[in-house]
């Protein structure tokens, strides 16, 4: 499909789909065409030219079918601030046609999903904007809908906001569920999604799993970062460097450390399972961001 305003082109011939129970991040830099695609797969803006289905159903043409098993977060929806959680998410489910006698337990559902049980006849103007952010999630999840479409969730929240909201996401994908989700922050669609489409300019340049596009388009070897319960010394480095395929092993912190290694994932779980032999006290381990960072930097540049 393609979008334009004027002579400027926010979409040009975008061909993308989308299927399975997954995560997928959709990432490009500012002014890209992300929004743009989710405004259109949620007909909030029409398209130029081509068709956006849901579940093979034409949003434009029968956009109340199409959307009957889709929850959204597009932008940043306001909560009147007078209004309690369950007042605003009662109108939600009207709108939605939650049947009168299944709201009260469908929206106790939606706020046990995003954790805020214990906020919810407490008013919306006195809550932070990570607060705020999953009761507009919440929103999203009333109905229990297959699709979720979130445009960049953690924008504009403090570092607990957004580690609290990516907890969210990383739960809500594994309730047999497709989250199509735009970000601008790498370390994020590293953490909660599988896969990753990019685009760039108006135009779709890769879309694969995360694991495939770092190893097609980033020239470094793979890395971890893995946090230790105590502090980290050069004896346990030097232990860690000894091991099969680790090519580098530095401190980054005070109890944690990046490891450098080849062979991707059989190599990461390979040496996950030595740390844990070691008995070092190893307590997190996880793929680090730089990898699809390259890949997304040599790709974008690539469109320059």
């Amino acid at each position: 499909m393609t979008k334009t305003y004027g002579s400027f082109t926010a979409l040009s011939n975008l061909n993308l789909r989308l299927e399975g129970t997954k995560c997928v991040g959709f990432l490009g830099p500012n002014g890209a065409g992300k929004t743009t695609t989710l405004k259109i797969f949620t007909d909030l803006i029409r398209p130029s030219s081509g068709q956006a289905f849901i579940d093979g159903i034409d949003v434009q043409r029968h956009k109340m079918a199409a959307l009957d098993r889709v929850g959204t977060l597009i932008e940043t929806p306001e909560i009147y601030p007078a209004m309690t959680p369950n007042e605003a998410l009662r109108l939600v489910a009207e709108v939605k046609g939650v049947p009168r006698e299944e709201r009260s337990k469908v929206i106790e559902g939606a706020g046990a999903e995003v954790r805020m049980e214990e906020w919810m006849d407490k008013r919306v103007g006195k809550f932070s904007k990570g607060m705020k952010q999953r009761i507009c999630i919440a929103a999203a999840l009333i109905g229990d809908p297959d699709i979720l479409i979130f445009d960049e969730p953690t924008s504009g929240l403090d570092p607990r906001g957004m580690a609290e909201v990516r907890a969210i996401i990383k739960q809500l994908k594994n309730k047999d569920r497709l989250v199509f989700m735009s970000s601008h922050l790498l370390p994020e669609v590293t953490e909660v999604c599988e896969e990753v489409a990019m685009i760039d300019r108006g135009k779709l340049i890769v879309f694969d799993t995360i694991t495939n596009v770092k190893s097609k388009f980033a020239r470094t070897v793979d890395l971890a970062d893995v946090g230790f319960l105590s502090g980290v010394d050069e004896a346990l480095l030097a232990r860690i460097r000894s091991l099969e395929g680790v090519s580098m092993a530095q401190k980054t912190s005070s109890d944690h450390i990046s490891i450098k290694f080849e062979g991707g994932k059989p190599a990461q779980q390979r040496l996950f399972a030595q740390l844990g032999a070691m008995n070092v006290g190893a307590v997190s381990f996880s793929e680090s961001a730089s990898g699809l960072e390259e890949a997304y930097l040599n790709l974008i540049q690539e469109t320059l």
